[in-house]
């Protein structure tokens, strides 16, 4: 998409472009990342960097996808929050999301309400998503959620209750459990190359410490 304007602009075929970006360290998470769920392209990350569509986050987000409060969102390997389109992930309070989490299009993750006697004032309520979850298309996560490891949200619901066991499916308007997931079932896959959106794993620690409010 950009790299194609990038093309015309410069004079340049895109498969040249790409060549020469990958061919620095820096950007070596285009070929690491390809393969995977969340691959992180040059695309999205000259509109977000360069651009400044949804500059900020440190993973790939889709440019209708609206993040607020990056520094207060952990995600973890191979997790981008917003990569699907029309998502809103509102890190006011805190969002922590474990490695390998899968996330829909339409997807809203929120960590803070409106009080209720004044609209201006949010009352914070952090999130806590385990890993080798999957958030279905159109789900919304309200404030105060914790979800464990291997839970699948069903498509268009609304969970306004913890799951912190995991494992289970659970669906609908309020989400209760629908089905158990059984442990031994549950394969625990891991990445040649792993990595935090953008950033590789073994340099997260530091960008944490330095970048993020957690």
């Amino acid at each position: 998409m950009f790299l194609r304007l990038l093309r015309f602009a410069i004079g340049l075929p895109y498969r040249v472009v790409r060549k020469v970006c990958v061919a620095f360290p820096y950007f070596r998470f285009v070929e690491e990342t390809v393969s995977t769920q969340t691959p992180a392209t040059l695309d999205l990350w000259f509109l977000q960097n360069l651009v400044g569509i949804n500059k900020g986050p440190y993973w790939p987000v889709h440019p209708t996808s609206r993040v607020v409060g990056w520094k207060n969102i952990s995600a973890g390997i191979e997790t981008s929050p917003g990569l699907m389109g029309g998502c809103y992930i509102q890190g006011i309070g805190k969002i922590v999301i474990g490695d390998y989490t899968q996330i829909a299009s339409n997807v809203g993750i929120i960590s803070a309400n409106h009080a209720l006697s004044d609209s201006r004032v949010h009352t914070p309520e952090g999130v806590r998503i385990g890993a080798y979850c999957w958030i279905g298309m159109g789900a919304i996560v309200l404030p105060g959620v914790t979800l464990g490891d291997f839970t699948v949200v069903g498509a268009g619901s609304i969970v306004t209750k913890s799951f912190p066991d995991g494992y289970a499916v659970v669906a609908g308007n309020p989400a209760r459990v629908v089905k158990q997931i059984d442990s031994a079932d549950c394969v625990r896959h891991r990445s040649p190359h792993e990595y935090h959106g953008f950033i590789p794993a073994d340099r997260f620690d530091d960008f944490k410490s330095d970048h993020l409010n957690l």
